[in-house]
């Protein structure tokens, strides 16, 4: 090689390190080849992801139709209930103390709560299968659900304690709307009946929140029947025949007029002599009526024993004792005055002639 070549090789750059690096675009043949390593993974697996959504689908189906089919199946299973309790009102005692919005409250809580139950089994299982079909260990998960749901109820017991309650207490129709009752903590009538909260409207009109879960004892004034009972109080001279034909007639006039005759469930009977004293001697009067009216029933019965008494010329007289009348005396003030003011003297125009002088003032 010559000179000149050889300086000329010298003076020609030598190549940068990024000139050395730089990507190399590929090729028609690398891109082919890629196309066809992709085309040949999803051959080999397009039958498995295939499998899979078809599972996937076909649990999501078939949970869907069993929930509708199970849902509609609680749905006539509660209106017959309610078809067969209706048809039972008019046979026995025990329908017709529910009216129809107690029945109606009952059976949708009783609905929901099934339905709902229902409902979580059927998806719970379907999402468990899901989860099992793209082969996650479902060990772990379970677990942590099982921890997380005693740390829920541990915390929430009182919740889940009056969820229970009530509960329990629809589905034994312990009571219902338009129920008098006494919860313990409350009494009033109940005006809605939750699955955590039981309202009652109190004498006042106040309303109580009653906690299910808190209600120990319920004693309730409207199931079954009440019992009326009025005693009458009158003079141990007073003739027993005669008594007992006047409140013969007032319960046989009562039982025949409305809205009596609709609250009585039964006749209104004498059943004797309470309690005899010397001077006194107590009648008990007892009816049976319909649940939540006896108080009613127990007002209108003094009201017409008391007009009737007066019109037969029977004494009601009061408390245990009575006084007779000629221990009466003329002026009733006399009885109140104090025993020191007649010491001295035989009566009160006496001790008028004379007056005790009034006490002189101290001069100093």
């Amino acid at each position: 090689m010559s000179l000149p070549a050889l300086l000329a090789a010298d003076a020609t750059p030598s190549p940068s390190p990024s000139q050395t690096t730089a990507p190399t675009v590929p090729s028609l043949q690398d891109a082919q080849e890629s196309a066809t390593n992709a085309a040949s993974w999803v051959e080999q697996n397009w039958s498995t992801w295939l499998a899979i959504g078809l599972r996937v689908l076909l649990i999501l189906v078939i949970a869907a139709v069993l929930r509708v089919v199970v849902r509609r199946a609680i749905t006539k299973l509660i209106d017959r209930m309610s078809r067969t309790a209706e048809a039972v009102d008019g046979t026995t005692l025990g329908g017709l103390l529910v009216n129809a919005e107690r029945r109606r409250q009952r059976s949708q809580a009783i609905g929901s709560v099934l339905r709902s139950v229902a409902s979580f089994l059927i998806l719970g299982t379907a999402a468990l299968m899901v989860l099992s079909t793209f082969q996650i260990n479902l060990a772990p998960l379970l677990a942590s659900a099982g921890v997380a749901g005693v740390a829920i109820g541990f915390g929430a017991r009182n919740l889940v304690t009056d969820f229970l309650s009530g509960v329990f207490m629809i589905l034994e129709d312990q009571y219902g709307v338009g129920d008098t009752i006494d919860a313990g903590v409350a009494s009033g009538e109940v005006i809605e009946v939750g699955l955590r909260v039981t309202k009652l409207r109190g004498d006042n009109g106040e309303i109580w929140y009653v906690r299910n879960g808190e209600v120990k004892r319920v004693g309730n004034l409207s199931q079954g029947w009440s019992t009326a009972g009025v005693d009458v109080t009158v003079r141990a001279s007073e003739d027993l025949d005669r008594v007992k034909a006047t409140l013969d007639a007032v319960a046989e006039q009562m039982s025949k007029e409305e809205p009596w005759n609709e609250r009585l469930w039964g006749p209104v009977e004498v059943l004797g002599l309470d309690s005899v004293l010397l001077d006194s001697m107590v009648v008990r009067v007892s009816a049976k009526t319909m649940p939540g009216k006896a108080v009613s029933v127990e007002r209108e019965l003094r009201w017409r024993v008391k007009r009737a008494f007066d019109a037969a010329d029977i004494r009601i007289v009061g408390g245990t004792t009575a006084v007779p009348e000629e221990e009466i005396p003329a002026d009733p003030t006399a009885a109140l005055a104090p025993p020191s003011v007649y010491a001295n003297s035989e009566s009160p125009q006496a001790e008028a002639a004379s007056p005790i002088p009034p006490a002189r003032p101290v001069v100093r």
